[in-house]
């Protein structure tokens, strides 16, 4: 006979995008919920009574009040940046030439490699985080050693090698060819292998020569279900220095899709400072914009405006941006997500941040009909979240008159320390902090 595990909590369901649609309509928790996994699948979800009698067999987790969640997908991270988070710095040039380049040089060391990613994937599993998109080295065997510690670990990950044949320093550029070649062979390795998705990366337009988008863009044409990431209008320095390196395009956006670099799976990250047309075309062509909130504001990059690009119904997702990031914790992203909106006169609702950082961030990655909801034939990755982990929560907690309000102190003030439990595909990761 399979096993059968039931958890009981609370349960946060999401049967619609409430960026769209009334929250309240597609949102819900409830407080006396259950879900059944097997064999690493969600199999039911719905009231603790009703499945108790109907699985008497299952083994049972029971978490009391704990919200259980789908896994948190960080839709936006460089793995390679792990060990430089929160360094002092200017802004993204300089923050770029300071710590990030001098850092991935090192990656050239195969056995450094294995060890920050293993150190990035354990730590994002301390904070709850179950699936993430990482951006690489130029050096392929940091696309193998993300992929190995995620299989290890059972993780569905997306990566890909990340490209770059100019300003950049030496030892940190390719060329166009190889770039199409490493690309190839690591795509055909790593692509559908497990839980592993390879995405092809330009790091961004100042870094890759026209030559090289067009290769990448070839390459893509030839594997149009892998997705593409690459970063979008971050800062005004840099989209001024794009457009001295691209005097020929209409705009930055315009640089990627003048060679073959725009479709519906492509993953733009940051996207704070679209022009009028750059928004239409993104809209029309389906690709996908990540939020990265709090380096947005850590770099001084600025504030996206996730209510307006929501309303237009581009696909977004939500990220830490590890290592401009400052946080490995997607509930300091959430947080900061709050916090840009208000700043853009929005107040996000506390359905609306989980949901960026589930749901959204699926939908985003092309992810959506396997993992960010809980619902049957979903994989069964989970984070269960202690809404009363510390002392300041717990009192703001007690005074709640909702449900979220008792969550959204979570969202504000959690850390690690907030992650109760994780589940991998349908088994229990036992989180340091829990």
């Amino acid at each position: 006979m399979r096993t059968q595990t039931l958890l009981l909590g609370q349960t946060f369901v999401a049967d619609g995008n409430p960026f769209l649609e009334p929250w309240q309509e597609v949102i819900h928790i409830n407080s006396a919920g259950a879900l059944l996994i097997e064999d690493g699948m969600i199999r039911a979800v719905g009231n603790r009574n009703d499945l108790l009698c109907d699985h008497p067999q299952a083994q049972v987790q029971d978490y009391g009040t704990h919200l259980i969640c789908p896994g948190f997908v960080d839709a936006h991270v460089h793995y390679p940046q792990t060990a430089i988070i929160a360094s002092w710095g200017k802004q993204l040039i300089d923050w770029l030439n300071s710590y990030t380049f001098p850092e991935e040089m090192r990656l050239a060391n195969p056995d450094y490699a294995r060890q920050i990613a293993a150190r990035y994937l354990d730590l994002a599993l301390d904070h709850g985080t179950t699936t993430m998109c990482s951006y690489t080295t130029i050096h392929a065997h940091s696309v193998d050693a993300f992929f190995d510690a995620a299989a290890t670990r059972g993780l569905r990950s997306v990566a890909g090698k990340t490209c770059m044949d100019r300003n950049a320093p030496d030892g940190l550029r390719d060329t166009a060819q190889s770039a199409y070649d490493d690309s190839k062979a690591l795509l055909t390795r790593w692509h559908g292998q497990g839980r592993a998705t390879y995405a092809i990366t330009p790091r961004f337009s100042p870094t890759s020569t026209p030559d090289q988008l067009s290769a990448l863009g070839a390459l893509w044409a030839e594997h149009p279900d892998c997705p593409m990431q690459t970063h979008l209008s971050e800062q005004p320095d840099e989209i001024a220095w794009v457009r001295d390196l691209f005097s020929n395009a209409r705009d930055y956006l315009d640089t990627y899709e003048m060679h073959g670099l725009l479709g519906p799976r492509a993953i733009l990250g940051h996207a704070i400072h679209l022009e009028p047309r750059e928004i239409d075309r993104i809209t029309e062509s389906g690709a996908a914009l990540i939020h990265c909130p709090t380096s947005n504001t850590f770099i001084g990059s600025g504030l996206m405006d996730v209510a307006g690009l929501a309303a237009r119904q581009i696909p977004l997702g939500l990220a830490t941006d590890t290592g401009g990031g400052s946080s490995f914790s997607m509930l300091r992203t959430m947080a900061a997500a709050y916090e840009i909106a208000q700043l853009r006169g929005t107040a996000l609702h506390p359905a609306q941040l989980i949901w960026l950082a589930t749901a959204g961030s699926a939908r985003s990655l092309h992810l959506h009909e396997k993992i960010g909801r809980l619902a049957p034939g979903y994989e069964a990755d989970l984070t269960i979240l202690d809404l009363a982990s510390t002392p300041a929560i717990a009192q703001r907690a007690g005074q709640a008159r909702s449900v979220w309000e008792v969550l959204f102190p979570t969202l504000m003030m959690g850390d690690d320390r907030a992650i109760a439990d994780v589940w991998i595909a349908g088994h229990r990761h036992a989180a340091s902090s829990g």
